[in-house]
């Protein structure tokens, strides 16, 4: 990691959450609602919106949600006249430009963190500038642009290493190697990108991609990808899920078909329904992220733009310097978030030793305590 996080994660405040609305403006928007769409009419007068836009729906938003009110509430955000809000996309470069382009229309905005669609994305990179020459900061979160003039900074996995990992597991878990497929929501999106070429370099040349399958973010398609990579390829004996909600497409078409004792299964994050998976023995490994402490750091990170903290900027990047207000050099304005190896709590043959010094390691009984700890149902 690039800079300290309190290890606390303020679990009072998030406890409290809800007896504190009123007086402290700590604001949990409805489950399933954009709560970037009912900011406006919610909102008192002469306060400034910092808005986290996702690429799309998932719970893997909501542990940022948590993160983001607890953010709130510890930072006082309502004290600073700022309220803090996460508007969800639908997996398409258009509705992030659409949104975006309304974002620059409205003048309370202060601050925006995008999970971008597409890395490469023309329209979105000319709407993120766009805001940003309105004097709106823009950060990326959880998934970077290749355009770096797009953003001040990087909050969020390093995706190449958490593919790395994940190649890891699959390889400690089948050490003989295989063939695999991949499957992911879009593969035009930086993390896809860095977490599939992560995976074979960690895996090494004892494995074999056979396929790799997009969903475009509908999960009856993420079932069928499964079940195509299995029907063409008589072969593959690793299923490799790319974002939260793969691992549940695959450990159902797995059990479906009666091929675990055949099938490794290795997958990104911790998704409510994969977690019941794993209890019931049908994921190898997970390699979770921290989307809670993307939402807390995403917003602290916001406030301290918004109110021109360069010493607050300098804490979570060790590479700025507040004094000329600058990064030391190009890699510096990247934060980089907590990973964790999760495996079974019986019978797994992975080890800590077998991956990086600074990945946490868990077995499940243990991360679902973590869990609880911080008042989450996924990460």
């Amino acid at each position: 990691m690039s800079g300290g996080f309190s290890k606390r994660f303020v679990s009072g405040c998030v406890l409290a959450l809800v007896a504190v609305l009123a007086a402290s403006g700590c604001r949990r928007a409805p489950q399933g609602e954009s709560s970037g769409a009912a900011a406006t009419a919610e909102k008192p007068a002469g306060v400034k919106r910092i808005i986290l836009l996702t690429n799309g729906d998932d719970p893997f938003w909501d542990a940022m949600r948590n993160g983001m009110d607890a953010a709130a509430c510890e930072l006082k955000l309502s004290d600073a006249k700022l309220a803090a809000f996460l508007d969800k996309g639908d997996f398409s470069e258009e509705a992030q430009i659409n949104k975006l382009n309304q974002y620059a229309t409205q003048s309370d905005i202060g601050a925006v963190a995008i999970s971008s669609v597409d890395a490469k994305n023309r329209g979105i990179a000319d709407a993120m500038k766009a805001l940003r020459a309105k004097g709106v900061h823009v950060v990326t979160i959880d998934s970077d642009m290749d355009d770096k003039a797009t953003r001040f900074a990087y909050l969020g996995t390093n995706n190449l290493v958490g593919g790395e990992e994940l190649g890891k597991a699959a390889k400690g878990v089948r050490p003989q190697g295989g063939k695999y497929a991949t499957f992911v929501g879009l593969k035009t999106v930086a993390n896809a990108i860095e977490r599939i070429g992560g995976f074979a370099k960690g895996a090494g040349e004892g494995f074999e991609s056979k396929d790799s399958l997009a969903d475009n973010g509908d999960e009856n398609q993420a079932q069928e990808n499964v079940k195509a990579a299995l029907n063409n390829h008589a072969d593959i004996d690793t299923l490799v899920g790319i974002w939260a909600y793969n691992a549940h497409a695959i450990a159902r078409v797995v059990d479906q078909r009666n091929l675990r004792d055949k099938m490794t299964v290795v997958v990104f994050d911790a998704a409510p329904a994969a977690l019941e998976d794993m209890a019931a023995g049908k994921i190898d490994a997970m390699v979770v992220q921290n989307p809670y402490q993307m939402g807390y750091l995403g917003t602290q990170l916001m406030k301290a733009l918004i109110e021109d903290d360069h010493a607050a900027i300098q804490s979570l990047f060790s590479g700025y310097d507040a004094a000329s207000k600058s990064f030391s050099s190009a890699a510096a304005d990247v934060y980089t978030t907590e990973l964790r190896v999760v495996v079974p709590d019986e019978g797994s043959p992975l080890k800590p030793e077998m991956f990086n010094p600074e990945t946490k390691f868990f077995k499940y009984s243990d991360f679902r305590n973590w869990m609880k700890e911080r008042n989450l149902t996924g990460s």
